[in-house]
């Protein structure tokens, strides 16, 4: 890729200078002309697509840089929506809806969010090098040295951070902020050599060490910078109601007050209370909802979470294909590792790879303890066997790995490569539900626990997002939320109030369960209901990942874009 514009994008957006005319160029020229460039502002991301050419490259995250990034979106809205849909065909129309989301909300997040100037957290994918380690693209000297060239560029990429960032910055993104840097500085020089550290080239390695070590000590300068900022921490971490507002709408296309919104999580959350005390009663009876929760956690995986987790797939695999619930496409795999140690803010997450590597398997990582924690804490933050089942259906099976094999493999070049975040999370949460009502471990109480000890999880992450952002939460008050409504450990609690204040968007877990239930009850209805769940699946699936309204709109026929129709 060459690092100007395209000459489709080019024309689109010249023709969009004079009037309200329709761009020049085809809707496909102009949809690839805006992937190109933004491949080309935002290499990392092409490079997490599969796009190797861009190996080793990182974004511009200079003023300067983040202006050109700013400009670009503005532009491409702009020039999308002088597209006339009636022009266009019903694909078409669609792909150019769904493009328009996703250049507003990388747009919101770079300048009204001002993420690049307020929170840590917007640098650490592009920081992430474990692309190059965990997927076997090419052979490791080629790796090695993207990686080396990588390497290159974080001194620099580590100037602009410092540079970019406003202090005094908010407490819990203070020690977002050092583990993270941290944890890359400890990664780069020592993970990163030893994945390495056969390749037999003395000059090659001689060279990884150098670079590694240089990007290193710009990781633990950064992390020392960021710890210095203690004394002045504050807590003023909230976007605001009305910016919290824009953000659902840039990102999502859900424009409803938050009050309505609220409502809506407080009720999943009295309904999945109520199903837990029933199913407590017949786990555990006399016990208390915290004792009963606590009986079910003490059932530890034998081996650890990574060893049951392995254990766990080919039977989450087998029960999908026995119900017939989804189509599992391909013969790739899902690896399941313990998380690097830069990245453990959550306690499991999954490394899909992109459209353009193929064959390469997906993995599932699981996050150990925070060691500073005291003992009953660490032990404690270990799941449940049967807490972390719905973990593995929520990463792996039917969650996020089936996911992204269909994502992966649809027409629309949009669709393959922008995966929206409660499309996604949305998917792999309404999966843990669907999976207990599709019969999973025939239903047994202790399965069942642990369903929705994961669906109160997310149920207080929808609560806590709005009461942190729109109403003036406090961290203290969400670490409370989910200690007593959400029954969740002390670790898990500390770690989940604190992570809401730098992802204001993580109740998109329970909001996108939410709008595919509806929807799969309004398009079912007329369908067969039960018996229709597959071809739901399968539909709801074809479309990659945009909002979901934009899905519900083209499923149901319906004029609008509308989150619960």
């Amino acid at each position: 890729m060459r690092m100007g514009i395209s000459a489709a994008l080019l024309l689109a957006l010249a023709a969009c200078g004079g009037g309200g005319s329709a761009p020049q160029a085809s809707w496909s020229g102009f949809r690839d002309g805006f992937i190109d460039k933004l491949f080309a502002l935002d290499p990392a991301y092409a490079v997490y697509q599969g796009k190797h050419e861009f190996d080793g490259k990182m974004p511009d995250w200079s003023e300067a840089g983040l202006k050109r990034q700013a400009d670009f979106l503005r532009e491409t809205i702009a020039a999308a929506r002088k597209f006339d849909k009636s022009t266009l065909s019903a694909d078409d129309a669609f792909e150019r809806d769904y493009l328009v989301k996703v250049a507003e909300g990388r747009l919101f997040w770079l300048t009204d969010a001002d993420q690049p100037h307020r929170n840590p957290a917007y640098y650490v994918s592009g920081l992430d090098p474990n692309v190059y380690i965990a997927r076997p693209y090419a052979d490791k000297a080629v790796r090695m040295k993207a990686m080396i060239a990588f390497f290159k560029n974080v001194p620099a990429a580590a100037a602009n951070i410092r540079a970019n960032l406003k202090t005094p910055l908010p407490a819990s993104f203070v020690t977002y902020g050092v583990n993270a840097f941290k944890g890359f500085a400890e990664f780069y020089a020592g993970g990163a050599r030893e994945a390495f550290a056969d390749v037999k080239d003395a000059a090659l390695q001689a060279e990884f060490k150098q670079v590694s070590g240089d990007a290193a000590k710009a990781m633990a300068d950064i992390a020392a910078w960021i710890e210095s900022q203690w004394p002045t921490a504050t807590q003023d971490f909230a976007l605001g109601a009305e910016r919290f507002q824009r953000m659902l709408a840039a990102t999502e296309a859900v424009d409803m007050p938050l009050p309505e919104l609220l409502k809506l999580g407080e009720a999943d959350l009295k309904k999945n209370q109520d199903q837990l005390r029933a199913a407590c009663g017949q786990f555990a009876p006399g016990k208390t909802v915290p004792e009963c929760i606590a009986k079910m956690n003490a059932n530890k995986p034998e081996g650890g979470p990574v060893a049951e987790a392995r254990r766990q797939l080919p039977m989450l695999r087998a029960f999908i294909e026995r119900k017939d619930l989804v189509t599992i496409p391909g013969t790739e795999q899902a690896l399941v590792e313990e998380s690097p140690p830069y990245n453990r803010q959550n306690s499991a997450y999954i490394d899909p790879p992109g459209p353009f590597d193929k064959g390469i398997p997906s993995v599932y990582y699981i996050s150990p303890p925070d060691p500073s924690w005291p003992k009953p804490v660490q032990l404690g933050f270990i799941p449940g066997k049967l807490d972390l089942l719905f973990t593995s259906v929520h990463e792996v099976f039917p969650g996020h790995f089936l996911q992204f094999l269909h994502a992966n493999r649809v027409k629309s070049i949009v669709g393959r490569l922008f995966v929206g975040y409660a499309y996604a999370e949305g998917w792999a949460h309404y999966t843990e539900q669907m999976m207990w009502d599709a019969g999973l471990n025939d239903g047994d109480p202790e399965t069942h626990i642990g369903q929705l000890s994961n669906a109160l999880l997310r149920d207080c992450r929808f609560i806590s997002a709005i009461r942190l952002h729109g109403m003036g939460g406090t961290q203290a008050d969400m670490e409370k939320l989910f200690r007593e409504q959400c029954f969740q450990d002390e670790g898990t609690a500390k770690q989940q109030a604190a992570r809401g204040t730098y992802d204001p968007g993580y109740l998109n877990y329970t909001l996108g369960k939410l709008m595919i239930l509806k929807l799969r009850q309004d398009w079912t209805a007329t369908r067969g209901g039960d018996k229709a769940w597959k071809s739901f699946h399968d539909s709801f699936l074809g479309f990659g990942g945009p909002p979901v309204p934009l899905v519900r709109q083209a499923m149901m026929k319906e004029a609008t874009p509308k989150p619960f129709g």
